[in-house]
């Protein structure tokens, strides 16, 4: 069942991508594990990967690459933990929320699954719906990066390169979806949020179940800072942890609804971030809800322009970590977090890595 925390109707499991009042829907129940007490994290079976988690999950695992526990690395250079999400089977974070979305697919029978993508998502659904035997059709903008179009055409999906605006790709797509097509999207499919709710679980598994002071992640639809959130609160109502982090978000320049305190934008920005390409987004499917899950957690968001970005990029680089640029948006976050005393010297930080560099 899924239900909208707008306006409180509810729909079973093959309604609408969206609640009839325009808002996003979630799941009506999410479930918990019976232990009250989390176990030993070297008990959890890792050869399930992000599915050892699965009394976490609304969905059982149907499609999968093995996809999960990617390393967390003590790093005294960034002063903080990094989770490397850029070393999953398609090279992002976004094979977390793939994995439970076409699992949930796979479970309803579906036949074609459509996104909407600027590149790390529409690869991800499109590698997961091709391991499901699912017709994927991925809608992209027409100068997204070619080696990562070329990637999703190698799965066999097909692409639809849209001219204009990432929001333009958005409702080309929405105007294409028929009766025949499930929208796997990555921005309003429940069963992604609870893919990229692991994020949490697994670090705090990898802590031994003491979660950070805070969590500093890039911020474009915002799929990771509001699964992160969710994961966090799921282990704190288990009894496995006691406190959810403060979430920090770093979004683009020009592309900062969040870090404005808007749900939305309408774009005007003279100093827009064009490095960036992977959280250009100006009205993120859930702003509310990303609004709503800082201020919980007494976190913010910051927007970090190009030149911030291409410096942590070449740092990262420097440092081992071959990741995208869009990436490096996390740690030029991280920086302007600490100039301002939003994080001290004292505290301690875990940064996710996602998206590998092409």
């Amino acid at each position: 069942m899924y239900h909208c925390e707008a306006c409180g109707r509810e729909y079973g499991p093959d309604g609408p991508w969206r609640c009839a009042c325009g808002h996003a829907l979630d799941y009506a129940r999410r479930p918990l594990p019976d232990a009250d007490s989390p176990p030993d994290p070297t008990t959890l079976d890792r050869d399930r990967g992000l599915w050892s988690f699965e009394p976490f999950l609304p969905v059982e695992r149907r499609v999968s690459l093995g996809e999960g526990w990617t390393p967390l690395v003590d790093d005294a250079a960034f002063d903080a933990q990094l989770k490397l999400d850029s070393v999953f089977p398609t090279g992002s974070f976004k094979d977390r929320g793939a994995t439970v979305t076409l699992s949930q697919a796979d479970a309803l029978g579906v036949e074609r699954v459509v996104e909407d993508s600027s590149g790390n998502a529409g690869l991800a659904i499109a590698s997961y719906a091709a391991r499901a035997g699912i017709d994927a059709e991925i809608y992209v903008p027409a100068d997204a990066k070619p080696t990562k179009l070329r990637k999703i055409e190698r799965t066999g999906a097909d692409v639809v390169r849209i001219e204009g605006t990432r929001g333009d790709v958005t409702d080309a797509c929405h105007d294409a979806l028929d009766g025949d097509a499930w929208y796997a999207s990555h921005a309003w499919q429940p069963a992604f949020f609870a893919g990229t709710m692991t994020w949490a679980l697994e670090v705090a598994a990898q802590r031994g179940w003491d979660v950070p002071d805070a969590v500093v992640v890039p911020v474009g639809h915002g799929t990771l800072l509001l699964g992160a959130y969710r994961g966090f609160r799921a282990l704190r109502a288990a009894g496995w942890t006691e406190r959810v982090p403060r979430l920090l978000g770093a979004q683009a320049s020009g592309y900062a609804p969040i870090a404005a305190g808007r749900p939305a934008s309408d774009g005007e920005a003279d100093d827009a971030n064009e490095v960036a390409d992977g959280i250009q987004i100006h009205r993120p499917a859930r702003g509310d809800q990303l609004l709503d899950a800082l201020a919980a957690t007494e976190g913010t968001a910051v927007a970090v322009d190009a030149a911030a970005t291409e410096r942590a990029h070449d740092r990262l680089a420097r440092a081992g970590y071959q990741v995208e640029p869009t990436c490096a948006t996390a740690v030029a976050g991280l920086e302007r977090f600490r100039a301002a005393g939003t994080i001290t010297a004292e505290e301690d930080v875990v940064v996710v890595l996602s998206g590998q560099n092409y």
